[in-house]
């Protein structure tokens, strides 16, 4: 039973019905070419409940609600939903959150990672059919934060009112995404009076890809400070792995996340043997793969090396030169038992449902089983719990958007660059980067080295990397979970 389910849901007309038709009167009136056949979304809508946490009763109010998006011209194009938990006090931050994908809604931080309930859903022995129920959530940050989850357009339940081409432009590309969802955050914190909180965005996955690029733009152009960032399993600098016939950098990716999986399977991960891995890609391994057949002996013993450390066939090691694709390895560690690795946590595995092919055919074991539960407790959340009635189709993650995003040299780019604009402009600001081990999506040791080369900037501490073990959804881990509170907790702690 979901605490607070029988709380009396209620909808705040007299705040948000404007809203509404103001919505509904702005899609009559659209340009040609909008869409002006989707019914208005509802009004915002409030349900109070409760949590224990730590002993503790925890009372708040969760509200799912909508932001416009206009266009240049003031025209209404878009109807961001987001999903807020705040809790009454004095000066209480508030944290946005943003998932990925590009293409993937919040629900993934707010039901998995640090909303006040969660679903289980991700880890090893979770099934799509399982019930989804809603339990509360020992690792929420909701103590001592408030929450807000947004939805990208095409996500969730937000949606484009404008045709495929104008929605290309106005949202389907890395600036005009930063650009929107920037400006939602603002417009948050006006509707709610919440311009004197202090701020922290936490993104996943292309959300880590998004954090740095928001925070610089809410930081110069809408004069919005944020006072930390986190960035869980970020795609903070994609160029990081390119070149792989040349560069050593994608193998060094590659390598550490293979051999913490190994280390998890045999039971011996620790920070102190990872701290072994480590120290020996970014020495022994990079200098040997930089001398190539220059030197034959240091060839042999790294791969024999390579072998002991990741628990592979020599003979495949061997074939693969010591430097191991991510999807060659995810069908090789478990072919013998007819089953495929996961790219976001290799020790997440599922039937091959086509052993014989001499490339993967399905889709990754992860996706294909977070769909259902995440959905299903989400829609049922939202529409029968907070009373927000709605039968539009909730998209947890969109294909659509997949296909419609246009990346360009843009995506490549990265946010290093406002990741360091971002730091250097504000002394006061604090970067939390955290990563699973074993995710091979978005590997560690992308991050540990793009933060190495960064200059100090006064405190070395103010960006730091935070490994746990898990993938790419590390959270799914309970205890790796409750470190990722703790140490957000103490970043929040300090200011």
């Amino acid at each position: 039973m979901q605490s607070g389910q029988d709380a009396s849901a209620h909808v705040d007309a007299k705040t948000t019905g404007g809203d509404a038709k103001a919505a509904a009167a702005d899609a009559k009136t659209a340009t040609p070419g909008m869409m002006t056949t989707l019914p208005p979304l509802p009004a915002d809508a409030h349900v109070e409940q409760t949590i224990q946490l730590n002993g503790k009763a925890l009372h708040y109010t969760v509200t799912v609600g909508t932001l416009p998006v206009r266009d240049s011209k003031g025209v209404l194009s878009g109807e961001v939903v987001y999903t807020a938990y705040t809790v009454e006090g004095k000066d209480r931050p508030v944290t946005f959150a943003v998932n990925g994908g590009p293409g993937a809604s919040s629900v993934y931080l707010n039901l998995g990672a640090i909303g006040p309930k969660r679903v289980a859903f991700g880890a090893q022995g979770n099934s799509p059919s399982d019930p989804a129920t809603l339990n509360d959530n020992p690792g929420t940050w909701l103590d001592f934060t408030d929450l807000v989850f947004i939805d990208p357009i095409g996500t969730g339940f937000s949606r484009s009112l404008v045709a495929e081409g104008d929605a290309k432009k106005l949202f389907f590309t890395p600036t005009a995404d930063v650009n929107y969802l920037s400006r939602n955050i603002y417009d948050w914190l006006v509707k709610y009076g919440r311009l004197g909180s202090r701020k922290y965005f936490v993104g996943e996955s292309y959300g880590g890809f998004r954090g740095p690029r928001m925070t610089h733009y809410l930081q110069t152009q809408l004069g919005v400070a944020m006072s930390g960032v986190v960035l869980v399993s970020p795609y903070l600098n994609p160029a990081v792995d390119e070149h792989p016939d040349l560069s050593p950098l994608p193998w060094m990716m590659t390598l550490p996340s293979i051999a913490a999986a190994h280390l998890e399977r045999e039971h011996k991960l620790t920070p102190e043997a990872m701290a072994e891995v480590i120290s020996y890609t970014d020495g022994e391994y990079v200098a040997t793969l930089m001398k190539g057949k220059s030197d034959p002996a240091a060839t042999e013993k790294m791969l024999a090396h390579v072998t002991e450390i990741t628990g592979l066939d020599p003979v495949y090691v061997r074939r693969s030169g010591g430097r191991l694709e991510t999807q060659s390895y995810l069908r090789e560690v478990f072919r013998s038992d007819g089953k495929l690795g996961s790219r976001y946590d290799p020790n997440l595995v599922s039937y091959d449902p086509f052993p014989w092919d001499p490339d993967q055919r399905s889709n990754d074991p992860l996706l294909e089983s977070i769909i259902a539960p995440t959905t299903t407790a989400m829609v049922d959340f939202v529409t029968r719990v907070v009373g927000w009635k709605t039968d539009a189709r909730y998209y947890a993650l969109s294909g659509d958007v997949g296909s419609q995003w246009e990346s360009g040299e843009d995506l490549n780019k990265g946010s290093v660059e406002q990741l360091r604009e971002s730091v250097a402009a504000d002394q006061k600001m604090r970067v939390l980067i955290a990563h699973g081990w074993g995710d091979l999506s978005c590997p560690f040791m992308g991050s540990v080295l793009t933060v190495n080369q960064m200059p100090a900037m006064g405190d070395p501490g103010r960006v730091s990397v935070h490994e746990y073990p898990g993938g790419h959804m590390f959270y799914n881990r309970p205890e790796s979970q409750l470190m990722l509170r703790k140490d957000v907790m103490e970043m929040v702690n300090l200011h």
